[in-house]
Formats: structure tokens, sequence, C-alpha cells
């Protein structure tokens, strides 16, 4: 399944309901199951983003369904790149040939 790696940054109506963030990445959580994803890891940081989340989703429609639903919510915007494990990038370089 791929994977994606999203840089998490509250909006403003995000921070002022920040003590609600951690129901929010369960809402999360059983909204990717239901898409058929895993959201797998949620970490809060300090720094130029205030949350990075780790997420598998059968293919990239289903992954950017599920990034538009939970922006759509008001209380984050995400930046998401899709990520390879290392046998995903072996394969990439083996259709280099």
């Amino acid at each position: 399944m791929p994977t994606y790696i999203s840089l998490i940054k509250w909006t403003d109506q995000g921070v002022q309901s920040f003590k609600e963030s951690v129901s929010r990445a369960q809402a999360a959580r059983d909204m990717a199951e239901r898409m058929g994803g895993t959201l797998k890891d949620v970490y809060w940081t300090v720094g130029e983003c205030d949350i990075v989340s780790i997420a598998d989703f059968p293919d990239d429609a289903t992954g950017t369904a599920f990034l538009l639903a939970i922006g759509s919510q008001g209380n984050i915007r995400t930046s998401t790149m899709r990520a390879f494990d290392e046998e995903q990038f072996a394969e990439v370089l083996g259709k280099l040939g």
C-alpha cells in the first residue's frame, strides 16, 4: 500500500480548539479505516509544523480524498509527500533498465 507523510499546520480555527486535537486525530484514524487506509502514526511537533502524520492508503485517489475530507473541516492545512520504502524504491530503480 502506498505510504504518505503529511506535514500539518493548524489553521486559526484549529489552534483555537487545540484541546480537541487528540480526539480529531482519532476521528481521522476512524475515517482512514473506513476508506480502506491506515493512519499509522501521528506526532505533535514543535517548529515549522504542528503535526506530522504517516498513513497508508490503497491508492493516490483514496489518499487524496482522505486529505480533502479532513482539510475541509477547517482545522488544518496539509503538505503531503508520497513515500517509498526500500523495497518500493528498488522497484522504481528496476524500471530504469
